[in-house]
């Protein structure tokens, strides 16, 4: 059977791009099986996690609390923003305690004493024989309390009643946090549903709803067979695609990853000479705000630590009565989130007229108003969040004020407005390049910007699906999405695009060569990273299968992290092999470094720390602990962070004149924040990670999380230990880097209106004609950079269509 090749014109006479119709069908099929599992787990997180029962009675049928009062109760907890204090089922905060773990240690306590009292011969046995029988009847919603567990309730009870209610800053939060007696019953028996659901046995099974999470003796908690198992097929799973993605490189190194283009000599256009349109020149205001929240981002963080550090004094202020730790800590996660999305849409506004050629009249107006629009939900959120945290009662249930989850933690009505801002952004992308996409096919760069661009508000979308009335179960699986599949694969995605299509805007790398990528991109992270979402569901009252799954997935994310170090060091030699073959400098050095950077934290933070805990029987001792800190900060800011600082350097590259471009400020920026950042994970959080781990598996989960723990002397001086790398990531770190943005507001060259040549950031010097890859001598108009492409794929059928 003959292979014949099928062209898809696109109206260009210059210049062919052979790619095989094999890339397209594997990104099909890899998107097709992922989100059709997804499909079939989400009906089965609906259908079979842990119930929410409709009623619990004692014995007697007198109700002790119910579905409203468990409702009622999360809504407290999240309102008041005790998921950035604590954690529930292991989610949330690391200060405080875990406290489906804790009310667990409590009841199990309090019915063993009231046990013994009795004169039961042991008590131990009994307890845990009580607190693993299943009493919910599914066909009356009804669960059942023993004697000794309503007492434990009661006096659960009064020990929140105790904590939320003492009038002091001791642990981190505000004096009197909670004093209504009505919403201390709602928040404990929100606590007492979760911790049920991790003792009770799932009907038809020896292991908890929780697949026996937390740890816990006094109740038979401990690691199951499918815990154990299915962390030592992801081990083989890890191991095998490793060896396949080596062979597969050493096979054909050749044809995929990052290659010069085989232009002989080019010169790169320098600042100054690119022409800069009005929403380019916005653009500068954009990256200005993205270095300003950066900057107070950190500052929060800084806070943050500190009451790790010495939790009852700020050098002698109280803090906790003005920015108590679980406001400083929304503020702070919010803001990662925030100020790292805002420097894409930015760089998405400013490479749009570069790919188009041209940019619409008004486009700038446009630009200033997802700008206002951006400036106005930052400080609605932040304003909002932080009444919610504070209590005020005019402010309960506004859809304005109430926080949500975390990572979510927006209010209802800024989150939609977020929602829309971010559809905004594609609809001005859109704009900017809808001409040149009428002229192109379907699998050109163009349309692949537009297409991971319009992933971003549609898989951001899905989180308001995670409502703060959700059964919690549900909840946990539609953040997700956004904690992690919108993260870590859809802006790893765009990032992709961006950073290829820039390389080819440069000449550094042919059309083919980026296509190539972007579609390897694809398919390596969507074949781990869209059922590997599920590692977060291990414990969250799902069904088993989200651990297999989620565990046996995950493990395959770390493969296309090492594909991209193997490639960091030609990613990092393209821009000097190419100034080597110019006549004029590559003005891009550090933007390049920080896109090094990115490779070498997708890695270490994504790749490593991210694999360390997302094995099953690792997760199940440490999940909330500072590992899981850990990974956050490697993985965000090393990868989302420098991209943003990176593509913002690019973009203010041309922004700024050239006599007024601070190349050592750049250079000082990029090693402060990368020497911070490694000192941050690797002198504080991840020896305080294994030492945590260490302690919960030999003294318990409950008491691995205890504050006594967390403050022990030993935990506080490794805490104190990261003020040098904080100070360098902050001084040093951030500041020039707001400087140079602020260069480009002051300072910003005059915006044209000029028509452009697209995707030329370089010129030829002496075009000549040269040999393709199959020996063909191919003339000047055919390798010049252009605006229109031909695709050719694979024809096997042989009908050879146009």
């Amino acid at each position: 059977m003959t292979e014949s090749r099928q062209i898809v014109d696109t109206g260009s006479p210059k210049s062919q791009l052979n790619l095989s119709k094999g890339w397209l069908q594997g990104v099909v099929l890899v998107m097709v099986f992922g989100f059709f599992v997804m499909g079939m787990l989400a009906v089965r997180t609906y259908t079979d996690s842990m119930p929410l029962p409709e009623q619990v009675t004692d014995q007697d049928g007198q109700v002790v609390f119910d579905q409203g009062d468990i409702t009622a109760g999360q809504e407290i907890f999240l309102r008041r923003g005790l998921q950035q204090y604590g954690s529930v089922m292991g989610h949330g905060a690391y200060l405080g305690p875990d406290y489906t773990a804790e009310y667990l240690r409590l009841a199990s306590e309090h019915v063993y004493e009231d046990l013994t009292e009795q004169g039961v011969q042991d008590p131990t046995a009994a307890t845990s024989e009580m607190l693993r029988e299943n009493r919910y009847d599914e066909d009356s919603g009804t669960l059942v309390y023993t004697p000794e567990q309503v007492s434990a309730f009661e006096a659960a009870t009064a020990y929140y009643a105790d904590f939320f209610g003492d009038d002091s800053t001791e642990h981190g939060l505000i004096p009197k946090v909670i004093t209504d007696p009505q919403e201390i019953h709602e928040l404990t028996a929100f606590f007492s549903w979760t911790a049920w659901a991790a003792a009770a046995e799932r009907p038809g099974h020896s292991y908890s709803y929780t697949n026996n999470w937390p740890a816990e003796k006094r109740v038979d908690n401990g690691p199951t067979a499918d815990i154990i198992v299915w962390s030592g097929l992801s081990l083989i799973a890890l191991l095998v695609g490793l060896g396949l993605l080596f062979a597969v490189y050493g096979r054909w190194s050749r044809r995929i990853g990052w290659h010069a283009t085989e232009q002989p000599s080019l010169a790169f256009r320098q600042p100054g000479e690119v022409e800069i349109t009005k929403s380019q020149r916005v653009t500068a205001w954009f990256f200005f705000t993205v270095a300003a929240l950066f900057l107070v981002q950190a500052v929060l963080g800084a806070a943050v630590e500190h009451y790790r550090a010495d939790l009852t004094s700020f050098f002698g202020l109280d803090l906790a009565r003005l920015l108590p730790f679980n406001l400083a800590r929304t503020w702070h996660l919010q803001l990662s989130l925030l100020w790292t999305a805002a420097s894409f849409l930015a760089a998405g506004i400013f490479l749009a007229p570069i790919i188009s050629g041209r940019e619409p009249r008004r486009q700038h107006w446009l630009t200033w108003g997802l700008l206002g629009a951006l400036v106005v939900v930052v400080v609605g959120s932040l304003t909002g969040e932080a009444i919610s945290i504070f209590g005020a009662d005019w402010a309960k249930g506004s859809i304005f004020f109430d926080q949500q989850w975390e990572y979510l933690d927006l209010p209802r009505f800024w989150q939609l407005l977020l929602v829309v801002g971010l559809f905004l952004w594609i609809a001005i992308v859109y704009r900017a390049i809808r001409s040149r996409l009428k002229t192109e096919s379907k699998l050109n760069m163009p349309w692949l910007f537009f297409y991971a661009g319009l992933a971003i508000p549609a898989f951001y979308a899905v989180g308001m699906l995670a409502r703060t009335d959700s059964h919690l179960t549900v909840a946990e699986f539609w953040r997700f999405w956004v904690v992690h599949l919108w993260v870590e694969d859809f802006l790893e995605l765009f990032t992709t695009v961006m950073v290829a299509y820039i390389f080819v805007m440069l000449g550094v790398v042919r059309r083919e060569i980026a296509i190539q990528i972007i579609f390897l991109d694809v398919i390596l992270y969507s074949a781990g990273g869209v059922i590997g979402t599920m590692h977060h569901l291990y414990f969250s009252g799902t069904p088993v299968e989200h651990m297999a799954l989620g565990a046996f997935f995950s493990a395959l994310e770390v493969i296309p992290l090492t594909f991209l170090t193997v490639e960091a060091w030609t990613f990092l030699q393209l821009g000097s092999r190419q100034q080597t073959r110019s006549s004029a400098p590559f003005p891009h050095r550090w933007a390049v470094m920080f896109l090094v950077a990115v490779g070498f934290w997708n890695f270490v933070g994504a790749g490593v720390f991210g694999f360390l805990i997302n094995l099953p029987i690792v997760s199940y001792y440490q999940i909330g602990t500072a590992l899981t800190a850990n990974h956050a900060h490697g993985a965000m800011m090393g990868v989302y962070g420098m991209m943003g600082v990176g593509l913002s350097l690019f973009a203010l590259r041309y922004i700024i004149p050239a006599n007024r471009w601070p190349d050592r400020l750049a250079k000082l920026s990029f090693w402060s924040l990368n020497i911070g950042l490694a000192w941050m994970v690797f002198v504080t959080l991840l020896p305080l990670g294994v030492l945590q781990l260490w302690h919960s598996v030999n003294d318990g989960y409950f008491e691995a999380r205890e504050l006594g723990y967390i403050t022990r002397p030993g935990n506080a001086f490794l805490e104190w230990m990261r003020m040098p790398g904080d100070v360098i990531f902050l001084v040093p770190g951030i500041l020039p880097f707001l400087w140079i943005a602020f260069l480009g507001v002051r300072y910003g060259i005059k915006a044209t209106a000029v028509v452009m040549e697209p995707e030329t950031l370089f010129v030829e010097e002496h075009p000549e004609a040269r040999e393709d890859r199959t020996g063909e001598l191919v003339p000047p108009s055919r390798y010049a950079s252009d605006r229109r492409t031909d695709v050719v794929v694979d024809d096997p059928d042989g009908e050879g269509r146009t």
